[in-house]
């Protein structure tokens, strides 16, 4: 049986970083936990002062099939390069031929610049394009495949 994880990225605007992973990732907010009509009534139930409550944002696959993410407040600012980052398979991954996937890639890159994200560099294999490097708003490196 495989373990189950989940994701955390530390950051400076949780709910705000929350958002942008969601429509990078078609993600949603992650239901408050079983027993609880919301998040508010579960930090209130756990004694959690009302102003750390927006230190935090929660995202899940709807379909289940993904990890979970957590987003935390951090008071210091990104500093170097990510050592570990997400290749999200906009355009159906390598298995996929170039002629359909990379058109997917070039759309996302543009809905994601929208959204706040930044172009870091293109990466070429043989010759033509093949992912898109990028940063979120917070500066995370991420690549478009």
């Amino acid at each position: 049986m495989a373990t189950r994880w989940s994701l955390t990225i530390d950051c400076a605007h949780p709910a705000k970083l929350a958002d942008f992973w969601a429509l990078a990732l078609g993600y949603v907010e992650k239901p408050a936990p079983a027993g609880f009509g919301s998040w508010e009534e579960w930090f209130s139930h756990h004694g959690i002062p009302e102003d750390e409550w927006d230190e935090g944002a929660y995202l899940c696959d709807p379909e289940g099939a993904g990890p979970n993410l957590s987003f935390l407040k951090v008071p210091e600012p990104k500093a170097v390069k990510n050592r570990v980052h997400l290749d999200v398979q906009v355009g159906g991954g390598r298995e996929t031929p170039w002629e359909v996937r990379w058109p997917r890639v070039v759309k996302a890159v543009e809905r994601l610049t929208a959204a706040g994200a930044t172009v870091v560099r293109e990466e070429d294999m043989q010759g033509r394009p093949d992912h898109v490097v990028m940063a979120d708003p917070e500066g995370n490196e991420f690549c478009l495949v």
